[in-house]
């Protein structure tokens, strides 16, 4: 017999998505559970190496991202784990954020318990019960059994949609020409890298490397990235369907984090295509590491000093909400007037099938505004998405992905699904009015 545990609301999923939808949940008063399926919180920002997490500002500088994200990325600071923001020499973005790991993982669980979260670890939800357009409870697997978590309302932050889509909410994945999702990516880090060797080699060979900022600066600005080695790359004969070398410092000064694996054409909620998935990304590793060690300037004494726990994952399902967010929302900077959050991220479209990235900027101001639909299934009622799986199209998933987007849309997440339950109403029919007041309070950007 499951064991049965009652909460007002339960978040599934303990990314950053999941761990900011919980914490405004639980501060608001509502009886919070959080469920994670890992043995520890983080998502893909830990699970997979994401790093550095890019961008809490837009092109321009202005930060339009703050609220719960920025209380971590302080607390980070706080602890030693962050230097804050840093001015980006890689060429995406204005400003990158550079974080450890390990010590994320420790405080989001302490911010967590200050809230009065209860959270569930090592337990893997595999079941939704509903009962005409509500979830009523969902159900975990742990190594204690079965855990049978009821609540009013329930937040999917699972990353691939796996609420809503065990719900029998609608969801939809991949571009529509032919259901192909970006590749994922098994990332890695390696420590003895010698990076005033590397950067002394950018200066003498600017046109080797991509950059927005001026080799000239690069002596006086801390070295946040390397996108290039161009030449490098071509010769070196890697079986890797990518066109450059990408790596991030840090966060030790002889380490960097590599992003050049490349596992395109399978399906990331697929159980056999991700057997095939990992697999083959961590043959890619040692491909590349070697290739590192062996061509490049300042690798030469480096070695793997980790590699994802699982394949980073860019995109799987994502909800059919009220409204998808489009390309054209996104590049034109567009207003809303149920806005829940805010993004500068440019366009950032890794290639299904081929090489290359599709990349674009943000017209105007250089951000654009989520609303709140797009966090809103359209068939069940007490559910809300948050992070990757909430609705857009294909292409402007490319930058609702990134993780200070998804803290964004998570604290909204969590903050409506706390309203509702105090207002013993669903999401979809609360004041945007009054969850956009609350998120100000909470300090988060919305104008």
């Amino acid at each position: 017999m499951d064991r049965v545990v009652e909460a007002d609301v339960v978040v599934v999923g303990g990314g950053p998505a999941g761990i900011s939808a919980a914490l405004a949940s639980g501060r608001l008063g509502a009886k919070t559970i959080l469920i994670e399926r890992y043995g520890f919180l983080g998502g893909m920002s830990t699970i997979a190496l994401v790093y550095p997490w890019m961008t809490f500002h837009t092109e321009k500088g202005e930060q339009v991202i703050k609220g719960i994200a920025q209380e971590i990325v302080d607390r980070l600071q706080e602890k030693g784990g962050s230097p804050g923001h840093l001015q980006d020499t890689v060429g995406f973005v204005s400003t990158v954020t550079p974080y450890h790991p390990e010590i994320y993982k420790l405080v989001a669980v302490e911010m967590l318990k200050e809230a009065g979260v209860k959270l569930f670890v090592h337990s893997f939800v595999d079941q939704v019960k509903v009962e005409g357009t509500e979830i009523t409870s969902v159900t975990l697997t742990s190594k204690s059994g079965k855990y049978e978590i009821k609540a009013k309302v329930f937040v999917d932050a699972t990353g691939d949609a796996d609420i809503a889509h065990l719900s029998g909410a609608s969801t939809s994945k991949g571009r529509d020409a032919d259901g192909l999702t970006q590749p994922m990516t098994m990332k890695f880090r390696m420590r003895g890298v010698d990076l005033e060797q590397v950067k002394q080699y950018m200066l003498d060979h600017p046109e080797e490397f991509y950059h927005k900022t001026p080799f000239a600066q690069l002596p006086s600005i801390p070295l946040t990235g390397v996108q290039g080695f161009y030449t490098h790359w071509k010769m070196s004969g890697v079986p890797i369907n990518r066109d450059q070398v990408l790596f991030f410092t840090g966060p030790e000064s002889d380490e960097v984090l590599i992003n050049c694996t490349r596992v395109q054409g399978l399906d990331g909620t697929d159980v056999e295509d991700l057997t095939e998935a990992e697999e083959e990304g961590r043959r890619q590793v040692i491909f590349m590491s070697e290739f590192l060690k062996n061509k490049l300037p300042g690798f030469a004494k480096a070695s793997i000093s980790a590699v994802g726990t699982q394949i980073g994952i860019r995109e799987t399902r994502r909800i059919v909400g009220e409204y998808s967010l489009t390309i054209e929302d996104v590049v034109t900077g567009r207003r809303f007037p149920d806005v829940i959050a805010r993004s500068g991220y440019p366009v950032d479209i890794h290639d299904p099938s081929g090489k290359g990235v599709v990349a674009a900027d943000i017209e105007g101001e250089g951000a654009y505004d989520i609303p709140y639909r797009c966090l809103i299934p359209q068939s069940i009622d007490n559910l809300l998405a948050a992070g990757r799986c909430i609705s857009t199209t294909h292409e402007a998933l490319a930058t609702t992905r990134l993780t200070p987007s998804c803290m964004a849309t998570g604290q909204a997440a969590g903050t409506a699904a706390a309203i509702a339950f105090h207002d013993k109403n669903i999401p979809r029919l609360i004041h945007v009015a009054k969850l956009q007041e609350q998120l100000r309070l909470a300090n988060a950007v919305l104008d």
